[in-house]
Order: structure tokens, then C-alpha cells, then sequence
């Protein structure tokens, strides 16, 4: 059946009209309402104009709604033809979407109770408040265990580890036991961290790039890393260096790590892995292991560095754990490494370091800052959907939550600080920064590629590369060179 055009007039609530076109229907007069009741009629509808009128303004109460709402409805997918079950399906809709703001609203509302009761503890805390900070982490407890607070994802799984942390540190005799964790069990958990998020990728992306360019032109380099764990980061150099022009290098890679506690050599382990590998594409490489259970330990002697190699000196998340005080020396830790570092004048020193500032003095400005780093940290494992990894990585930041939390004094390594400080401190200790280039940006923008998320960020500035989770930076890469002219304190050290 043909069903006539009907006039259309701009008409708005108010009775007023508008319109960009220099084109009018004021002087169109609309048709009867009977009229309308007869075309509807004619198009098989059974409805009234006046009905039409009350469905418009249920739609505009569904529009408002909606755009207050973040709520998906899979009722949306659903057709409907005859205006008459349509306000019937508005009504249903509007009823749906103040049921589910209302829910919004109450989880809305214990999440900030809850970023809230974790404030209030850790001043509490600070203030040596323990029975109340005591009361708060129980009124916290139950606010999960009742799930008015979703403790699987979001703000509830980072308030848990914070909680957590907090717990240990009231009531645990020794929270720096947990905090710490075997050596064993740290290098399992830093290898899902690796698998699971691109943090820990991008760290060796970034460094070897720089590595490789420093090492140009040179037949003979030699690289100590301060954190060998499984040797993650080398099978690239290694290859890169094997297609490097005019032929491979002789590559030493002295790898620090901690001792095995079962009495196994795994340094050596670990060695013998990257010599075969060496071994498969035709590079020359020799390996030598330093256990030691702290970086600051290590003696350069121990290194057997020669002068006439290239040196580069990469310490990936490990320059902060030198930080805290140590009684039984006369100076920091951090001063001592870096004073050894430079004696043996490296070609390049590769930093990551966290992006965070988690060495302040005052315990609630430390916790309020981990609590906003870690739930951006959290938030961009969301989209990690490797198991066991992902529970793993989680394990493996919880750790860090739990030192920077439970610990004070020597016990606290994780102190991390932002690059503006490292920067200072690097240049106060004798080093220049030197320019990453673009192709360790290239480098790090084809390992994004490979996750699926699109939150990641990456940054250059003055040189340097970030990482972030949107708009914040979570770690930060940076090359050094000893500054021309600055006194080497420990010569003596090198092997000729």
C-alpha cells in the first residue's frame, strides 16, 4: 500500500523553531490530526498521534538516560515495528537503565569509600594510629568479601594488594620475609612479568639498541648486566651482532645474579644456553657469572674488564634498589656502584628505571603514589589474557607493592624515582646523557604492535623513552657516558 508523504515542520517542546537552512515551513500548515489517525491507519499501524506524542517523550527521557549511563543493554539489538509496543520497550528500557545506574552508582561509591578507608589507614599508620588503622583494614576486608567492592578487577584488586601490604605491616612480626621472597621464586615471577605485559620487553628493546649502536666499529665488547635473571635480554644482541656489517664482534657478557640457593651454578646454566646460541650463528662469545646477593657487593676486579674492550653497563630496574641507607658503610650504596661503574669508563650504561617516586621519607605520600602507579599498572594488565602469566605478573608487582608498603630502612629496595631525579643524580655522579636515537623508538613502537591493546603510550624526551598506560609514564629508558674529564677513583681495577 502507498502511504503519502507527510509535511514535515521543525517544532521543538518550547514551540519554537530553528534551522541552518535558509529554507522555511512556516508557511506549510500541517494536516488534521484525524487526518494522521488515517494514515497511520492505512500504513496497518493501530495507534493514535497522541500515542506517537507520548512515545517521542519517552525517547527523550531514554536519550538522557543513556547519555548518563555507560551501561551496554543487549536489549538494544532488539526491532520493533508498532509504535505502541515501542513505549512499552522505552518504558522497559528506562526502567533497566536506572536499575543499572543505580548499581553504578553503589559500586561508584564503595570504590571511592574504599581509595578512601586506604587513606585514611596509611595516615594512620603514619600517625602510629595501629588499632584504628586495625578497625579500618577490617572494615576494608569485609567491603570485598561482601563484593560491594568487585575484587577480581579494577580499583578492588589493587586495594586488595594494598590492604594486604598494610596487614603485614600492623600485624606481621617480619613483613619483610614476604616482601623479599626466594631468589628462586623472584626469577620465575619476573619471567611471566616478561611473558605477560611489554614493560620488561621494552626495557630490552630499547637498551640494545643503544648497546648495539655504541658497540659499532668495535671487534671486542664486553657487556655486565647488573640483573642476568634467565638471560632474557641477550638471543636479540646476540643475533643483531651477528648480522652487524664486516662480521660479529667477540662478545663477553658478564651476567651479576644472585647465588642459587639449592647450590646449583645458574648463572653458568644460563651462560651455556646463550653460548650455544652464539655458537648456532657464528658469534664468538665467552660468559662469566657473579653471584652476589646485593649489587653494591660486587667488586670491578670481579668483572675482569680489559681495557681493550668496549664496555656497556646495563642495569635495568636495578639502580634503585641502591637507594636506601647501609649501615655498614661510610657512604650510600648508590655512590659506591657509580663510582665503579665510571672506573671502568663504558662506551654506554643503560638505566630503566620505574617512573614512579617511591622514595620519599613521609610513609603516606610513598602510599598515596604506589596506590595511584600501581593502579595504572594494574590497569593496563587488563588486557593480558595469557594465563598462568598474567596471575603470575600480578604476583610479581604485588611483591614490589608489598616492599614499599611493609619496609623501612635497609629491608625497603624498592625506592624508585622518576627520571628528572635520575637525571640529576647521574650528572652530579660523574656521566652525560646521550641521545637513545630513533631507532630505539622504531624498535619499541614494532614491540607495541604486538600487544592488542591500544592504551599503551610510548614518549621520547630529551633523549630519553617512556612507557606508559595512556597519558602516564609507568618506566623510563636512558643511555650514559662517563663525563670527559672527571676523576676515575678505582683504575687500578682493570685487567691488562
Amino acid at each position: 500500500m502507498e502511504v503519502p508523504l507527510i509535511p514535515y515542520t521543525a517544532t521543538s517542546s518550547s514551540g519554537s523553531s530553528t534551522s541552518s537552512s535558509s529554507t522555511t515551513t512556516d508557511d506549510v500548515k500541517p494536516p488534521p490530526l484525524s487526518d494522521i489517525d488515517g494514515f497511520l491507519a492505512g500504513a496497518g499501524y493501530k495507534v493514535k498521534s497522541s500515542d506517537l506524542r507520548q512515545v517521542a517523550q519517552r525517547l527523550e527521557k531514554l536519550e538522557s538516560a543513556m547519555v548518563n549511563s555507560s551501561s551496554e543493554l543487549s536489549t538494544l539489538d532488539a526491532v520493533h515495528y508498532n509504535p505502541t509496543d515501542m513505549a512499552s520497550w522505552v518504558d522497559s528500557l528506562l526502567s533497566e537503565f536506572t536499575h543499572s545506574s543505580d548499581l553504578m552508582l553503589d559500586f561508584t561509591n564503595n570504590n571511592s569509600n574504599i581509595i578512601h578507608l586506604l587513606m585514611t589507614c596509611a595516615d594512620a599508620v603514619t600517625r602510629g594510629e595501629l588499632p584504628l588503622a586495625g578497625s579500618l583494614i577490617e572494615e576494608m576486608n569485609n567491603l570485598l568479601a561482601t563484593r560491594r567492592v568487585n575484587s577480581l578487577c579494577g580499583i578492588g584488586k589493587v586495594a586488595g594488594y594494598f590492604i594486604d601490604a598494610l596487614s603485614r605491616r600492623i600485624f606481621s612480626p617480619a613483613p619483610a620475609t614476604f616482601a623479599a621472597g626466594s631468589a628462586y621464586e623472584n626469577e620465575i615471577l619476573y619471567h611471566h612479568y616478561y611473558e605477560a605485559c611489554p614493560y620488561l620487553k621494552f626495557a630490552h628493546f630499547t637498551a640494545n639498541q643503544a648497546i648495539l649502536e655504541a658497540f659499532e666499529g668495535h671487534d671486542c665488547v664486553h657487556v655486565v648486566d647488573f640483573n642476568l635473571m634467565h638471560g632474557l635480554q641477550w638471543p636479540a644482541l646476540i643475533q643483531a651482532l651477528a648480522l652487524r656489517p664486516g662480521g660479529p664482534p667477540l662478545l663477553r657478557l658478564t651476567g651479576i645474579g644472585p647465588p642459587s640457593p639449592d647450590g646449583r651454578d645458574s648463572l653458568r646454566e644460563i651462560g651455556m644456553r646463550l653460548a650455544e646460541l652464539a655458537r648456532s650463528v657464528h658469534v664468538r662469545f665467552a660468559f662469566r657469572g657473579v653471584a652476589a646477593a646485593r649489587l653494591e657487593d660486587v667488586k670491578p676486579w670481579m668483572l675482569q674488564v680489559s681495557p681493550k674492550e668496549a664496555v656497556a653497563v646495563n642495569s635495568i630496574m636495578q639502580l634503585h634498589k641502591l637507594l636506601g641507607p647501609d649501615p655498614t658503610r661510610n657512604s650510600a650504596p648508590i655512590d659506591t656502584v657509580l663510582d665503579w661503574i665510571r672506573s671502568l669508563n663504558p662506551k654506554i650504561m643503560t638505566v630503566v628505571e620505574q617512573e614512579a617516586n617511591h622514595n620519599q621519607t613521609g610513609f603516606l605520600d610513598r602510599f598515596s603514589e604506589s596506590l595511584y602507579y600501581y593502579s595504572t599498572m594494574f590497569d593496563s594488565l587488563e588486557g593480558c589474557t595469557l594465563q598462568p602469566e598474567k596471575a603470575l605478573a600480578e604476583m610479581y608487582i604485588q611483591r614490589e607493592i608489598c616492599n614499599i608498603v611493609c619496609c623501612e630502612g635497609p629491608a625497603r629496595v624498592e625506592r624508585h624515582e622518576p627520571l628528572a631525579k635520575w637525571r640529576e643524580r647521574l650528572e652530579l655522579g660523574g656521566f652525560r646523557p646521550l641521545h637513545l636515537g630513533s631507532n630505539a623508538f622504531k624498535q619499541a613502537s614494532m614491540l607495541l604492535t604486538l600487544f592488542s591493546s591500544e592504551g599503551y603510550s610510548m614518549e621520547e624526551k630529551d633523549g630519553c623513552l617512556t612507557l606508559g598506560w595512556h597519558s602516564r609514564p609507568l618506566i623510563a629508558a636512558s643511555a650514559w657516558q662517563v663525563l670527559a674529564g672527571h676523576p676515575d677513583p678505582n683504575m687500578n681495577n682493570l685487567v691488562f
